[in-house]
């Protein structure tokens, strides 16, 4: 555990939250993620499983939720299960959670070795009436590799074939879209020290730096914070910054050009996401600030109507509304592109193709019931872009915004994003 230790209340209350929309003899498990190979004997770090690390704190290898709410034995209403430790992996792993750890971690009371899980896990479920079972059902997920999960609910089906079997994920989507005040404390930490990277990079900038070295500014800032990269870093100048999920950061950056750096932190599994776009000799040329100011407006414009009750498809189509008069404003659109625009295929998506925002917590791209209506504790992202691929030009503006009945927070506020605020930062 590289962040700060995190009070156990807030998964405590994660976990009633998740009681309440069980039915009545349910029993529910979550799994860890496996730790996924490389090539010869490497492995990759483990990724901690969401919804696990959402109702547990737990973030070790092959642990087990257990939920029972209505089981007759008060000690199996919730376990905690965990890999057993020895001598040989102390040695070669190193630390594993004991028993007493992870009850102050978790605040399960209950916690049990590995070992013992196919015997309690058989009496539960031989009084359970359903059983709720976990899986990845993110719309854009790509489920190309078997999960713990995905075994596990094979080998139940295997073993209890007559039980009624439920889909745990919506029940969890539905809560974890929906932040509570010690999660949204977690993201703004994440937002500060991604301000903290930023910051670090953009005054790095300057002609001839490469795209990587500014790559090691931001990398340098988050590790010292005790954070990691929420995800790959896109550090992207000139044309570069046109390739919407470029990550080779690989080229020098040249005097005239724009640079685009989509980069954030991720801090005790909790994700920022910030874009700002600089340019690399330090001032903007007119042109590259008359499109930068129009996606500051539609930025702007989109974090005031993130409002409570919108469908995010409304959301998104007046922000395509505002940037089709911004894109006629630059003279890349014409009145008649607008007017003859199909409804799904608005004529903005010349330049921007892209979604104008996401959900964003424990997954970067987090999960949310995203055809209902915005609701108080949602997190959105909010990233407007114009690429013009004729001229070099790339930009995009992106900050974190909280939703509340009081109106939109932005996250991301004290982040320089005005180009008389990026130029004093970068001299």
């Amino acid at each position: 555990m590289r962040h700060a230790p995190i009070e156990s209340s807030l998964f405590v209350e994660n976990r009633a939250r998740l009681r309440k929309l069980l039915p009545k003899g349910a029993v529910a498990a979550v799994n860890a993620n496996d730790i996924l190979p490389t090539n010869a004997d490497g492995s990759l770090p483990l990724v901690p499983n969401s919804d696990l690390f959402y109702l547990s704190g737990v973030e070790q290898e092959e642990s087990i939720l257990v939920l029972a709410p209505d089981a007759a034995d008060e000690k199996q209403r919730e376990v905690l299960f965990l890999r057993e430790t020895n001598e040989h992996l102390a040695i070669w792993e190193g630390h594993k959670l004991t028993k007493d750890e992870a009850r102050t971690t978790s605040g399960v009371q209950n916690v049990k070795w590995l070992s013992e899980f196919p015997t309690i896990w058989h009496g539960l479920m031989s009084d359970a009436e359903e059983v709720f079972l976990n899986s990845n059902e993110h719309k854009r997920a790509a489920i190309e590799v078997e999960t713990r999960d995905s075994r596990f609910i094979a080998e139940c089906r295997s073993r209890f074939p007559l039980h009624t079997y439920r889909r745990l994920a919506p029940l969890l989507h539905r809560l974890r879209v929906v932040k509570s005040a010690a999660e949204v404390e977690l993201l703004k930490k994440a937002v500060s020290i991604t301000d903290a990277g930023f910051r670090r990079a953009a005054r790095s900038v300057k002609p001839g730096v490469y795209e990587h070295e500014l790559e090691a500014e931001f990398a340098h800032e988050f590790v010292r914070n005790r954070a990691k990269f929420a995800y790959t870093p896109i550090i992207a100048s000139g044309a570069n910054a046109c390739v919407l999920h470029y990550i080779a950061n690989d080229q020098p950056c040249r005097a005239g050009d724009l640079l685009l750096m989509d980069v954030a932190a991720n801090y005790a599994n909790y994700n920022a996401d910030l874009t700002r776009t600089v340019p690399v000799d330090g001032r903007f040329t007119p042109r590259q600030r008359a499109v930068y100011d129009a996606v500051l407006r539609v930025m702007r414009g989109s974090i005031q109507g993130a409002t409570i009750g919108k469908l995010h498809r409304d959301w998104t189509r007046e922000a395509q509304m505002m940037m089709d008069e911004e894109l006629v404003k630059l003279g890349l659109l014409t009145a008649a592109d607008v007017k003859n625009a199909k409804p799904d295929e608005p004529a903005c998506r010349k330049y921007f193709m892209h979604g104008l925002g996401h959900p964003l917590g424990l997954d970067v791209h987090d999960v949310g019931r995203m055809h209902e209506p915005f609701a108080a504790g949602w997190v959105l992202t909010v990233e407007p872009g114009i690429y013009i691929r004729d001229e070099g030009i790339g930009i995009r503006l992106e900050n974190d915004v909280l939703l509340t009945d009081a109106g939109p927070i932005d996250l991301m506020a004290d982040t320089p994003v005005d180009a008389e605020a990026i130029e004093e930062l970068m001299r």
